[in-house]
């Protein structure tokens, strides 16, 4: 083999040697890509779960007794200052809406098979909102809507997942 064969033998494996490396680096950062988005994924449905599980309960401790108010006893709802579990309520058995504020809570996911599992800690905040305008918050008075949202973190996340609504009673008479 002559000087010009053995130069073109070393280039073509130099060609070869630095299209692998680039096979296999795309392969990498789209398995870091399926396991975040996987990771996203999971968060959202924690989260999505976790706001169904809320509104499932009752509007307020009032209304989870079997009260029902009128425009004119707003005020007989939990004080804005009040939100939260009452004093010997804990989750699971909470009974209405804004037990769930200030809740926080652990989930172990398994995310894949050959990773170890993820912690995901979820949180919850309730406030009161304007009737009018739901993006004020009411810390005055108790108001017949309450914006619940839910944020779910994760070492794996690049930032928190936030999810919220807003739960409004509603008296047909």
């Amino acid at each position: 083999m002559n000087t010009g064969q053995s130069i073109l033998t070393i280039m073509a494996m130099l060609l070869l040697s630095i299209l692998v490396l680039r096979v296999n680096n795309t392969f990498l950062s789209t398995g870091s890509v399926i396991s975040r988005s996987k990771v996203g994924m999971i968060a959202t449905s924690i989260a999505e779960s976790r706001l169904a599980e809320i509104k499932s309960k009752a509007f307020d401790e009032y209304t989870a007794q079997g009260n029902i108010p009128d425009n004119h006893y707003v005020n007989e709802l939990t004080a804005p200052g009040n939100l939260g579990p009452d004093g010997s309520e804990t989750y699971p058995n909470f009974d209405d809406v804004d037990d769930y504020n200030g809740f926080a809570i652990n989930d172990t996911v398994q995310v894949q098979s050959t990773m170890k599992p993820e912690i995901f800690r979820d949180s919850c905040k309730v406030e009161y909102v304007d009737s009018d305008n739901p993006n004020d918050i009411s810390n005055s008075s108790p108001t017949f809507n309450k914006k619940i949202t839910v944020f779910v973190t994760s070492k794996m996340l690049p930032e928190t997942i936030k999810i919220s609504t807003i739960y409004s009673y509603w008296s047909f008479k």
